[in-house]
């Protein structure tokens, strides 16, 4: 313990911050001019920085209003590049896949600090509203920057997830919104926003929503000798969603905010649909809170320190009614602790070259009730990572190494090993030419994840003898943009060829006395292209228009055993082929969007033979929006229609998804 406070005292002075310096636009609405400017801006639907020199993609602003996105899970499936695993309906786990290494290998950040869950290692996507979300950024590799706390070096990939911060006009002391979603599924989702500034320096701000859904909706069902339609039962949710912060920006440059987060839901679980089984007993109720703060300052030209510091506190109930034991149906607790802190320091040492040092401090623990062999561990992370960039000229360079230091304890049982490691991280970018927006971009990272607390000890499947899971990547990519006063006023085009290893994969696997455990057997090689070409052409002078194709081809290969039969075989889910398209138009106060998803074909195992064979499939998503001042407020009324084509297909095999649906949303802004 001792060695990690040194290390996290030693950079309290040399802290780093960096902050994407988005403005969110106000939803007050000061005049019918401002109201009418505001509905009639274009909106560029996806957007990548070409002054990263990390491959980034990026959806912000108003165009998040205009997609077909209840959460942000739904947004992010248009991403290239990524597998959204989605269980199905209103209340289903949604989790995040980039470039086939993983879920747990994707870090998820939330308003820079990252969001975590040692149990398993998934963060659930659905649980965060886009009405609170001003700005998602999906970066390969890591953030662009080497300001940023040791966390932000730590994953193969980053989701950053921007909330809205309140922004006011002169004059402006609150601002609000109130809006309403019904649809499908019984679904009833009121929210609530309110804006208000303090004084000069502080302003607050409050969310909250409740969600509520019987979750019913059909879906066929084949079992190779007869098809049926049935109707998908035990998916009903109720969830509230609270969320406070406090937001001060001081005359000395320095900034501070403070956000308190709440959810609480209980769900069914409709499980997976096998040998003509529809009804599951399972039930799971959710607690999360957590309480986050970060203040950044700037010493003179040259010096920007950040502190950051989190509590979480996790807990969830599982009830399955098929499994009986000697006091009724199995019930389950489990409760997890976090605590967090981080110091980041930045130092301009010269016009082209700037070092930083930061360093993390994370301690996790976690309990579990009337669970057999549960060792009750306890795991303390620190990481300290040194980082350098260099702008010159043309050339952007930018390379990081991190230490991590695992030690790991448990009260029952044996606890894993402590691990130690030193990873690298190098990233370039080149703009051969002054004149245009034509970049150039490589990168190379090492890195590794922990076994979460599921992995090492879950009853008789958890090993604690498991190692981390390793990963290797290498990326090479273009990137061009243009914007004109003509008829192309917005052009994009982004490409990205890469190559990625998996070494020590953790995958369940027959052990002792036939027993399934996890175990180190894996090794997978990933080979794949994403491209990406967003457009704004000016069809018509009064209609704004957007265009976004997206593609990823992918070969994700099992290379774990030659002389097994699946030896090279693509592993399970990853399509070869997939790919998003979207249109928007915006006429006068209108505004239309279409929105589809292809995903190709696919086998649930990784042996790739036709009786574990899913077919491709894809969706088609309509959306109408239109936008009126009623008494200096600005009301919206927008109504989806999701799925058109009623197509049923299963993203999790055996866990249908849901066919057409709509959804009808109204919103006051004032």
């Amino acid at each position: 313990m001792t060695y990690r406070l040194l290390i996290l005292l030693s950079c309290l002075p040399l802290s780093l911050f960096a902050q994407d310096k988005a403005k969110p636009v106000s939803p007050a609405v000061v005049s019918k001019d401002t109201a009418a400017t505001r509905m009639l801006q274009g909106v560029t639907i996806f957007s990548s920085k070409n002054n990263s020199v990390s491959p980034v993609q990026t959806l912000s602003g108003v165009a998040l209003e205009k997609m077909n996105s209840l959460s942000v899970a739904d947004a992010v499936r248009f991403f290239s590049g990524v597998q959204l695993k989605d269980y199905g309906g209103l209340g289903g786990l949604k989790t995040l896949n980039v470039r086939s290494m993983g879920t747990n290998h994707v870090g998820v950040f939330y308003d820079g600090i990252q969001l975590g869950n040692a149990q398993n290692g998934t963060v659930d996507l659905g649980r965060f509203s886009l009405d609170n979300i001003e700005q998602i950024d999906l970066y390969n590799a890591q953030k662009g920057a080497i300001l940023q706390p040791a966390k932000g070096f730590s994953a193969a990939s980053s989701i950053y997830l921007q909330s809205r911060k309140p922004t006011f006009h002169e004059g402006e002391t609150t601002h609000g919104k109130v809006a309403i979603k019904t649809g499908s599924f019984g679904m009833v989702n009121p929210s609530v926003r309110l804006e208000q500034k303090i004084t000069n320096s502080l302003s607050a701000v409050i969310s909250s929503e409740w969600l509520h859904g019987n979750g019913k909706y059909k879906f066929r069902y084949t079992n190779g000798t007869y098809d049926t339609t049935a109707v998908r039962e035990n998916a009903g949710i109720d969830a509230t969603r609270v969320e406070g912060g406090l937001y001060g920006q001081f005359k000395d440059s320095s900034s501070w905010h403070a956000k308190v987060y709440y959810y609480n839901s209980t769900r069914g679980l409709p499980g997976a649909i096998v040998s003509n089984k529809f009804y599951n007993g399972q039930h799971q109720w959710d607690r999360n809170l957590f309480v986050q703060t970060s203040y950044n300052k700037k010493f003179g030209k040259r010096y920007t320190m950040l502190l950051n510091a989190k509590y979480m506190y996790d807990y969830v109930r599982y009830l399955d009614t098929s499994i009986i034991t000697d006091y009724g149906p199995l019930m389950n607790r489990y409760r997890q602790h976090e605590y967090y802190l981080s110091s980041a320091n930045q130092y301009k040492l010269t016009s082209f070259w700037d070092v930083a040092l930061s360093a993390d401090f994370q301690l996790n623990e976690m309990t579990a009730v009337n669970l057999d062999h549960f060792a009750i561990p306890t795991r303390y992370t620190t990481l300290a990572a040194a980082a350098t960039q260099l702008h010159l000229g043309q050339v952007e360079m930018q390379g990081n190494l991190l230490a991590t230091f695992i030690n790991e304890k448990t009260k029952l049982y044996n606890s894993g090993h402590d691990y130690s490691a030193l990873r690298p991280t190098i990233l370039v970018s080149w703009q051969p030419f002054r004149q245009e927006d034509l970049k150039l971009r490589a990168f190379y990272k090492s890195i590794f994840r922990m076994p979460t607390f599921n992995d090492m000890y879950y009853s008789t499947v958890g090993n604690p003898d498991l190692k981390p899971e390793h990963t290797r990547q290498y990326n090479a990519g273009i990137g061009y943009t243009h914007n004109s006063k003509g008829f192309l006023q917005f052009f994009s085009l982004q490409t990205d060829v890469y190559y990625s290893h998996v070494k020590d994969k953790i995958v369940a696997a027959p052990g002792r006395n036939f027993q399934w455990m996890m175990q180190n057997i894996g090794g997978v090689d990933i080979y794949g292209v994403d491209a990406s070409v967003q457009l704004s052409p000016r069809l018509l002078q009064q209609v704004q228009t957007d265009f976004s194709v997206k593609y990823t081809y992918q070969k994700a290969l099992d290379v774990t055993d030659p002389q097994e039969v699946n030896y090279k075989d693509q592993i399970a889910y990853v399509p070869v082929h997939s790919g998003s398209f979207i249109a928007h138009a915006s006429w006068n106060k209108w505004d239309i969007n279409y929105s589809f998803i292809y995903v190709g074909e696919r086998y649930f195992l990784n042996t790739n033979v036709p009786l574990y064979y899913l077919e491709p499939w894809y969706t088609s998503d309509l959306s109408v929006s239109t936008s009126f001042l009623c008494q200096h407020k600005l009301i919206k009324l927008t109504g989806e229609l999701n799925n058109v084509f009623n197509q049923y297909y299963d993203v999790v095999i055996n866990y249908p998804m849901p066919g057409r649906y709509y959804r009808l949303t109204a919103s006051v802004n004032f």
